[in-house]
């Protein structure tokens, strides 16, 4: 009974390192739209470990430090290639609330995709437990992946 007792409790106290990503293409603009949810005080500590000091009281989409940090820490974090050629992407709304950050971004592209390549590298250097799950949507393709700090790239293959 003490031992059931024991890893209840550590199971609630132990922290659970994930985000969720997702990437869908929009063949009317050729663009992609991604979204993306963590937890706001490992991105801070995330942000902390790269150099980035944020205060988080005064981080907002309506503060334009916090939109350069931000962009900054997707884009270095991120990685997304298409057809080979690198994307940069670009805010477009941000929410933190209850301890998560989620967010909108875009990224402009010119041709249909062939190959889309993903690397996430959120908090990969942070836990070795970190978890980036990924949802790639392109027409009626959708595939969904575990990315980790031993497996941090994925490559899709769109038919």
């Amino acid at each position: 009974m003490l031992k059931l007792l024991f890893f209840s409790v550590w199971i609630t106290f132990h922290p659970v390192h994930v985000t969720l990503t997702s990437i869908e293409y929009v063949p009317e603009t050729v663009d992609f739209k991604m979204f993306v949810r963590m937890y706001f005080d490992d991105f801070l500590v995330d942000c902390r470990m790269n150099g980035s000091l944020i205060k988080d009281e005064k981080f907002s989409g309506d503060n334009p430090a916090s939109v350069e940090i931000l962009e900054k820490y997707i884009n270095d974090k991120i990685v997304l290639r298409v057809n080979e050629k690198q994307l940069v992407a670009r805010l477009q709304n941000l929410n933190v609330a209850d301890n998560e950050i989620s967010m909108n971004l875009s990224y402009r592209n010119s041709k249909k995709p062939r190959t889309v390549t993903v690397k996430n590298l959120i908090m990969t250097g942070l836990y070795s437990d970190q978890a980036n799950m990924l949802v790639v949507r392109i027409n009626d393709f959708e595939e969904g992946v575990k990315l980790t700090p031993d497996l941090t790239e994925k490559t899709f293959k769109i038919k």
